[in-house]
Protein backbone atom coordinates (compact mmCIF):
# COMPACT_ATOMS: atom_id res chain seq x y z
CA UNK A 1 0.00 0.00 0.00
CA UNK A 2 1.29 3.28 -0.66
CA UNK A 3 0.81 5.21 2.04
CA UNK A 4 2.37 8.40 2.28
CA UNK A 5 2.73 10.40 5.66
CA UNK A 6 0.16 13.18 3.98
CA UNK A 7 0.06 16.06 6.77
CA UNK A 8 -3.09 14.56 8.29
CA UNK A 9 -1.70 11.14 9.32
CA UNK A 10 1.30 13.21 11.23
CA UNK A 11 -1.17 15.36 12.77
CA UNK A 12 -3.34 12.11 13.97
CA UNK A 13 -0.07 11.35 15.71
CA UNK A 14 0.49 14.60 17.25
CA UNK A 15 -2.77 14.72 18.49
CA UNK A 16 -2.61 11.17 20.17
CA UNK A 17 0.38 12.17 22.10
CA UNK A 18 -1.55 15.21 23.22
CA UNK A 19 -4.15 12.75 24.37
CA UNK A 20 -1.49 10.34 25.84
CA UNK A 21 0.42 13.02 28.47
CA UNK A 22 -1.41 11.40 31.33
CA UNK A 23 0.73 7.98 32.41
CA UNK A 24 -2.16 7.07 34.18
CA UNK A 25 -4.57 6.47 31.48
CA UNK A 26 -4.43 4.41 27.86
CA UNK A 27 -4.57 6.33 24.59
CA UNK A 28 -8.00 7.61 23.92
CA UNK A 29 -9.14 7.29 19.82
CA UNK A 30 -9.35 10.60 17.70
CA UNK A 31 -11.80 11.20 15.42
CA UNK A 32 -12.66 13.20 12.27
CA UNK A 33 -9.37 14.78 11.81
CA UNK A 34 -9.03 14.36 8.45
CA UNK A 35 -10.52 18.46 7.59
CA UNK A 36 -7.94 19.38 9.99
CA UNK A 37 -4.52 18.78 8.22
CA UNK A 38 -4.03 22.47 6.99
CA UNK A 39 -3.14 23.20 10.57
CA UNK A 40 0.03 21.27 10.11
CA UNK A 41 2.31 23.10 7.44
CA UNK A 42 5.37 22.37 8.91
CA UNK A 43 6.98 19.64 9.54
CA UNK A 44 10.40 18.25 11.57
CA UNK A 45 12.06 14.68 10.39
CA UNK A 46 15.73 16.04 12.64
CA UNK A 47 16.67 12.78 14.15
CA UNK A 48 15.28 10.04 11.68
CA UNK A 49 16.77 8.46 9.34
CA UNK A 50 15.58 9.08 5.67
CA UNK A 51 15.45 5.89 2.17
CA UNK A 52 18.30 7.59 0.35
CA UNK A 53 19.81 4.97 -1.15
CA UNK A 54 18.93 1.17 -2.40
CA UNK A 55 19.71 -1.46 0.83
CA UNK A 56 20.36 -4.78 1.23
CA UNK A 57 17.09 -6.09 2.59
CA UNK A 58 17.64 -8.65 5.27
CA UNK A 59 14.89 -11.37 6.49
CA UNK A 60 13.43 -12.14 8.60
CA UNK A 61 14.36 -8.81 10.61
CA UNK A 62 13.18 -6.30 8.05
CA UNK A 63 9.51 -8.20 9.15
CA UNK A 64 9.44 -6.53 12.09
CA UNK A 65 9.63 -2.92 13.35
CA UNK A 66 12.25 -0.37 11.91
CA UNK A 67 12.02 2.65 14.81
CA UNK A 68 14.91 4.93 13.61
CA UNK A 69 12.17 5.68 10.55
CA UNK A 70 9.15 7.69 11.52
CA UNK A 71 6.78 5.21 10.18
CA UNK A 72 5.89 2.10 8.78
CA UNK A 73 3.28 0.02 8.24
CA UNK A 74 2.13 -3.97 7.64
CA UNK A 75 -0.62 -3.94 5.32
CA UNK A 76 -2.91 -7.28 4.05
CA UNK A 77 -5.74 -6.82 1.39
CA UNK A 78 -7.28 -9.41 0.09
CA UNK A 79 -10.39 -11.61 -1.96
CA UNK A 80 -12.16 -14.29 -0.83
CA UNK A 81 -15.38 -16.47 -1.75
CA UNK A 82 -17.16 -19.37 0.24
CA UNK A 83 -18.05 -22.81 -1.85
CA UNK A 84 -20.88 -21.46 -2.62
CA UNK A 85 -19.50 -18.10 -4.82
CA UNK A 86 -20.34 -15.53 -1.53
CA UNK A 87 -17.49 -12.98 -2.15
CA UNK A 88 -15.63 -11.01 0.43
CA UNK A 89 -13.09 -8.44 0.10
CA UNK A 90 -10.89 -7.81 3.67
CA UNK A 91 -7.87 -5.44 4.86
CA UNK A 92 -5.75 -5.03 7.38
CA UNK A 93 -3.29 -2.39 8.60
CA UNK A 94 -0.99 -1.95 10.97
CA UNK A 95 0.84 1.72 11.31
CA UNK A 96 3.05 2.81 13.72
CA UNK A 97 4.44 6.19 13.99
CA UNK A 98 7.63 7.17 16.20
CA UNK A 99 6.59 10.52 17.93
CA UNK A 100 10.04 11.27 18.59
CA UNK A 101 13.77 9.66 17.02
CA UNK A 102 14.93 8.69 20.39
CA UNK A 103 13.40 6.07 23.45
CA UNK A 104 11.17 7.44 25.71
CA UNK A 105 13.22 7.59 29.01
CA UNK A 106 10.58 7.94 31.50
CA UNK A 107 9.75 5.68 34.49
CA UNK A 108 6.14 5.05 33.62
CA UNK A 109 4.86 1.54 32.38
CA UNK A 110 2.79 4.09 30.24
CA UNK A 111 5.52 6.00 28.38
CA UNK A 112 6.61 5.14 24.93
CA UNK A 113 7.32 7.12 21.82
CA UNK A 114 5.74 4.72 19.48
CA UNK A 115 1.91 5.37 18.27
CA UNK A 116 0.41 1.87 16.70
CA UNK A 117 -2.75 2.83 14.49
CA UNK A 118 -4.97 0.01 13.23
CA UNK A 119 -7.44 -0.60 10.68
CA UNK A 120 -9.57 -3.25 9.67
CA UNK A 121 -12.70 -3.41 6.95
CA UNK A 122 -14.90 -6.15 5.57
CA UNK A 123 -16.38 -5.54 2.17
CA UNK A 124 -19.60 -8.18 2.33
CA UNK A 125 -20.05 -8.21 -1.93
CA UNK A 126 -23.12 -10.09 -2.08
CA UNK A 127 -25.02 -8.16 0.36
CA UNK A 128 -23.34 -5.17 -0.97
CA UNK A 129 -22.14 -3.98 3.06
CA UNK A 130 -19.21 -2.49 4.31
CA UNK A 131 -17.65 -2.76 8.18
CA UNK A 132 -14.75 -0.71 9.24
CA UNK A 133 -12.71 0.18 12.33
CA UNK A 134 -10.24 1.83 13.87
CA UNK A 135 -8.03 1.40 16.98
CA UNK A 136 -4.85 3.13 18.92
CA UNK A 137 -2.49 2.27 21.39
CA UNK A 138 0.77 3.26 22.25
CA UNK A 139 3.20 1.01 22.34
CA UNK A 140 3.06 -0.08 25.86
CA UNK A 141 2.14 -2.75 28.76
CA UNK A 142 2.34 -4.88 25.62
CA UNK A 143 -0.97 -3.29 24.25
CA UNK A 144 0.84 -2.74 20.32
CA UNK A 145 3.66 -3.45 18.90
CA UNK A 146 5.92 -5.78 16.33
CA UNK A 147 8.52 -7.74 16.29
CA UNK A 148 11.03 -9.69 13.94
CA UNK A 149 12.16 -12.65 15.85
CA UNK A 150 8.60 -15.20 15.83
CA UNK A 151 6.93 -12.23 13.85
CA UNK A 152 4.27 -10.36 15.19
CA UNK A 153 2.74 -7.21 14.78
CA UNK A 154 -0.60 -6.26 16.94
CA UNK A 155 -2.46 -4.31 18.55
CA UNK A 156 -4.76 -5.15 21.63
CA UNK A 157 -6.00 -8.87 20.05
CA UNK A 158 -5.82 -7.70 16.31
CA UNK A 159 -2.27 -9.14 14.62
CA UNK A 160 -0.79 -10.44 12.21
CA UNK A 161 1.82 -13.04 13.25
CA UNK A 162 3.80 -15.99 12.25
CA UNK A 163 2.46 -19.75 13.25
CA UNK A 164 5.49 -21.34 13.43
CA UNK A 165 9.43 -20.53 13.38
CA UNK A 166 9.25 -19.78 9.79
CA UNK A 167 8.01 -16.57 8.97
CA UNK A 168 5.14 -18.30 6.58
CA UNK A 169 2.77 -19.44 7.12
CA UNK A 170 0.67 -16.52 8.44
CA UNK A 171 -2.27 -15.75 10.90
CA UNK A 172 -4.27 -13.35 10.88
CA UNK A 173 -6.71 -12.23 13.28
CA UNK A 174 -9.43 -9.40 13.72
CA UNK A 175 -12.27 -8.83 15.82
CA UNK A 176 -14.61 -5.62 16.18
CA UNK A 177 -18.57 -6.09 17.49
CA UNK A 178 -20.41 -8.76 14.85
CA UNK A 179 -17.27 -9.09 12.68
CA UNK A 180 -14.70 -11.58 12.97
CA UNK A 181 -11.67 -12.52 10.12
CA UNK A 182 -9.43 -15.92 10.96
CA UNK A 183 -7.08 -16.63 8.30
CA UNK A 184 -4.50 -18.34 7.57
CA UNK A 185 -1.97 -16.89 4.67
CA UNK A 186 1.16 -18.76 3.08
CA UNK A 187 3.55 -17.16 0.00
CA UNK A 188 3.45 -18.96 -3.71
CA UNK A 189 6.36 -16.37 -4.13
CA UNK A 190 9.61 -14.55 -3.43
CA UNK A 191 8.90 -11.34 -1.78
CA UNK A 192 9.29 -8.62 -4.45
CA UNK A 193 11.39 -5.43 -4.08
CA UNK A 194 9.56 -2.58 -5.29
CA UNK A 195 10.94 0.55 -6.93
CA UNK A 196 14.80 0.43 -7.50
CA UNK A 197 15.66 -2.52 -5.17
CA UNK A 198 12.79 -1.92 -2.77
CA UNK A 199 13.60 2.21 -2.94
CA UNK A 200 10.26 3.61 -3.33
CA UNK A 201 10.74 7.18 -4.73
CA UNK A 202 7.43 9.47 -4.16
CA UNK A 203 9.42 12.89 -5.88
CA UNK A 204 12.83 14.16 -7.18
CA UNK A 205 13.08 15.72 -3.73
CA UNK A 206 16.03 13.72 -2.01
CA UNK A 207 14.77 11.74 1.07
CA UNK A 208 11.00 11.64 0.10
CA UNK A 209 10.81 7.66 -0.83
CA UNK A 210 10.01 4.47 1.38
CA UNK A 211 11.77 1.55 1.45
CA UNK A 212 9.06 -1.12 0.15
CA UNK A 213 8.41 -4.75 -0.70
CA UNK A 214 5.52 -7.23 -1.51
CA UNK A 215 4.62 -10.79 -1.05
CA UNK A 216 1.84 -10.58 -4.15
CA UNK A 217 0.00 -13.59 -4.05
CA UNK A 218 -0.76 -15.18 -0.93
CA UNK A 219 -2.93 -18.40 -0.65
CA UNK A 220 -4.96 -17.87 1.89
CA UNK A 221 -7.84 -19.74 3.97
CA UNK A 222 -9.72 -19.50 7.28
CA UNK A 223 -13.18 -17.94 8.24
CA UNK A 224 -15.07 -14.93 8.14
CA UNK A 225 -17.76 -14.48 10.96
CA UNK A 226 -20.58 -12.04 10.32
CA UNK A 227 -23.59 -11.72 13.23
CA UNK A 228 -22.47 -14.96 14.57
CA UNK A 229 -23.15 -17.01 11.05
CA UNK A 230 -19.71 -17.99 9.94
CA UNK A 231 -18.34 -18.95 6.84
CA UNK A 232 -15.37 -20.75 5.52
CA UNK A 233 -13.42 -19.03 2.92
CA UNK A 234 -10.08 -19.08 0.36
CA UNK A 235 -8.82 -17.18 -1.98
CA UNK A 236 -5.79 -14.98 -2.11
CA UNK A 237 -4.14 -11.74 -0.45
CA UNK A 238 -1.48 -9.24 -0.76
CA UNK A 239 1.02 -8.24 2.36
CA UNK A 240 2.95 -5.06 0.99
CA UNK A 241 5.53 -3.52 4.00
CA UNK A 242 7.02 -0.30 3.73
CA UNK A 243 8.83 2.57 6.22
CA UNK A 244 9.88 5.80 5.85
CA UNK A 245 10.62 9.30 6.80
CA UNK A 246 8.90 10.94 4.10
CA UNK A 247 5.64 13.27 2.64
CA UNK A 248 3.88 14.35 0.13
CA UNK A 249 5.44 17.37 -1.88
CA UNK A 250 2.90 20.62 -1.47
CA UNK A 251 2.60 19.77 -5.10
CA UNK A 252 0.92 16.81 -4.99
CA UNK A 253 -2.55 15.80 -4.34
CA UNK A 254 -3.00 12.43 -3.76
CA UNK A 255 -2.55 8.94 -4.93
CA UNK A 256 -4.66 6.20 -6.49
CA UNK A 257 -2.88 2.54 -5.93
CA UNK A 258 -3.79 -0.62 -7.57
CA UNK A 259 -3.20 -3.93 -6.86
CA UNK A 260 -3.98 -6.60 -9.18
CA UNK A 261 -3.93 -10.65 -9.18
CA UNK A 262 -4.98 -12.12 -12.55
CA UNK A 263 -6.54 -15.52 -13.13
CA UNK A 264 -2.69 -16.26 -15.16
CA UNK A 265 -0.65 -15.86 -12.02
CA UNK A 266 0.52 -12.40 -13.10
CA UNK A 267 0.10 -9.63 -10.54
CA UNK A 268 0.23 -5.60 -11.12
CA UNK A 269 1.08 -3.19 -8.51
CA UNK A 270 1.07 1.01 -9.82
CA UNK A 271 0.37 4.06 -7.62
CA UNK A 272 -0.34 7.04 -9.90
CA UNK A 273 0.76 10.24 -7.88
CA UNK A 274 -1.77 13.17 -8.78
CA UNK A 275 -0.56 16.48 -8.77
CA UNK A 276 -2.93 19.67 -7.55
CA UNK A 277 -2.97 20.62 -11.39
CA UNK A 278 -4.61 17.87 -12.27
CA UNK A 279 -1.33 15.96 -13.62
CA UNK A 280 0.18 12.83 -13.28
CA UNK A 281 3.27 13.03 -11.17
CA UNK A 282 6.30 11.61 -13.09
CA UNK A 283 7.25 9.58 -9.72
CA UNK A 284 4.72 7.42 -10.10
CA UNK A 285 5.35 3.75 -10.55
CA UNK A 286 4.65 0.32 -10.23
CA UNK A 287 5.85 -3.61 -10.75
CA UNK A 288 4.75 -5.95 -13.17
CA UNK A 289 5.18 -9.82 -11.98
CA UNK A 290 5.46 -12.70 -13.86
CA UNK A 291 3.94 -16.17 -12.57
CA UNK A 292 8.10 -16.94 -11.73
CA UNK A 293 7.98 -14.15 -8.92
CA UNK A 294 10.36 -11.96 -11.38
CA UNK A 295 9.78 -8.44 -11.32
CA UNK A 296 9.44 -5.66 -14.21
CA UNK A 297 9.73 -2.06 -13.21
CA UNK A 298 6.71 0.09 -14.85
CA UNK A 299 8.19 3.65 -15.28
CA UNK A 300 4.89 6.06 -15.02
CA UNK A 301 4.65 7.06 -18.28
CA UNK A 302 4.61 2.98 -19.29
CA UNK A 303 0.58 2.85 -17.49
CA UNK A 304 -2.17 4.66 -18.55
CA UNK A 305 -5.16 4.76 -16.48
CA UNK A 306 -8.18 6.39 -16.97
CA UNK A 307 -11.13 6.68 -14.62
CA UNK A 308 -14.81 5.45 -16.79
CA UNK A 309 -17.31 6.04 -13.43
CA UNK A 310 -17.68 7.76 -10.20
CA UNK A 311 -19.21 7.24 -7.21
CA UNK A 312 -20.39 10.22 -4.49
CA UNK A 313 -19.93 9.21 -1.23
CA UNK A 314 -22.24 9.68 1.84
CA UNK A 315 -19.10 12.04 3.02
CA UNK A 316 -19.52 14.34 -0.50
CA UNK A 317 -16.35 12.59 -1.46
CA UNK A 318 -16.27 11.57 -5.42
CA UNK A 319 -14.19 8.53 -6.12
CA UNK A 320 -13.25 6.83 -9.41
CA UNK A 321 -15.21 3.88 -9.46
CA UNK A 322 -14.24 2.09 -12.64
CA UNK A 323 -11.09 2.09 -14.73
CA UNK A 324 -9.19 1.32 -17.69
CA UNK A 325 -5.20 0.89 -17.09
CA UNK A 326 -3.78 0.39 -20.18
CA UNK A 327 -0.07 -1.25 -20.50
CA UNK A 328 0.95 -1.16 -23.87
CA UNK A 329 4.59 -2.36 -23.16
CA UNK A 330 3.06 -5.67 -22.16
CA UNK A 331 -0.01 -5.36 -24.62
CA UNK A 332 -2.19 -5.54 -22.11
CA UNK A 333 -5.61 -3.76 -21.66
CA UNK A 334 -7.66 -4.28 -17.97
CA UNK A 335 -10.94 -2.92 -17.19
CA UNK A 336 -11.14 -2.54 -13.55
CA UNK A 337 -14.42 -2.19 -11.18
CA UNK A 338 -15.36 -1.94 -8.19
CA UNK A 339 -16.77 -5.04 -6.75
CA UNK A 340 -19.10 -2.27 -4.58
CA UNK A 341 -19.10 1.72 -4.35
CA UNK A 342 -19.48 1.97 -0.60
CA UNK A 343 -16.03 1.38 0.35
CA UNK A 344 -15.17 4.04 1.79
CA UNK A 345 -12.72 4.83 5.36
CA UNK A 346 -14.25 7.32 6.49
CA UNK A 347 -12.60 7.42 10.37
CA UNK A 348 -9.68 9.13 11.88
CA UNK A 349 -8.60 9.55 8.37
CA UNK A 350 -10.54 9.42 5.23
CA UNK A 351 -9.84 7.48 1.88
CA UNK A 352 -11.52 4.85 -0.44
CA UNK A 353 -10.15 1.14 0.01
CA UNK A 354 -12.04 -1.27 -1.80
CA UNK A 355 -11.89 -4.33 -3.55
CA UNK A 356 -11.84 -4.87 -7.80
CA UNK A 357 -13.06 -7.13 -10.34
CA UNK A 358 -10.94 -7.27 -13.41
CA UNK A 359 -11.87 -8.14 -16.77
CA UNK A 360 -9.29 -7.63 -20.23
CA UNK A 361 -6.95 -9.28 -22.70
CA UNK A 362 -3.07 -9.85 -22.92
CA UNK A 363 -2.75 -9.85 -26.44
CA UNK A 364 -5.66 -11.92 -27.89
CA UNK A 365 -6.09 -13.53 -24.37
CA UNK A 366 -8.99 -12.44 -22.36
CA UNK A 367 -7.79 -12.50 -18.81
CA UNK A 368 -9.86 -12.05 -15.31
CA UNK A 369 -9.08 -10.63 -11.85
CA UNK A 370 -9.63 -8.98 -8.46
CA UNK A 371 -7.31 -6.80 -6.69
CA UNK A 372 -7.52 -4.08 -4.27
CA UNK A 373 -7.54 0.21 -4.99
CA UNK A 374 -6.77 2.60 -2.56
CA UNK A 375 -8.08 6.40 -3.44
CA UNK A 376 -6.54 9.50 -1.78
CA UNK A 377 -6.41 13.31 -1.39
CA UNK A 378 -10.01 13.28 -3.54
Amino acid sequence: MVILISKSSILIAFLIILTACSSSEPTKVIRNTSDLSPLLSTENDDGFKTAITSREFVFPEDHGPHPDYKTEWWYVTGNLKTKTQRKFGFQITFFRWAVSPNSQQSTSQWASNQIYMAHFALSDINNQTFHAFERFSREALELAGSKSESFKVWLLDWSLKSEGKQFFPLELNAKQDNIEIQLSLNSSKPPILQGDKGLSKKSLTRGNASYYYSFTRLATQGKITIDNETFDVAGASWLDREWSTSALEKSQLGWDWFSLQLSNNEEIMFYQLRKNNGKIDPASSGSYIDTNGKKTHLKHNQVIIEPKTFWKSPSGTEYPSSWDLNIPSLDMILNIKSYMNKQEIDLSVRYWEGAVDIKGKIGANNITGHGYVELSGY
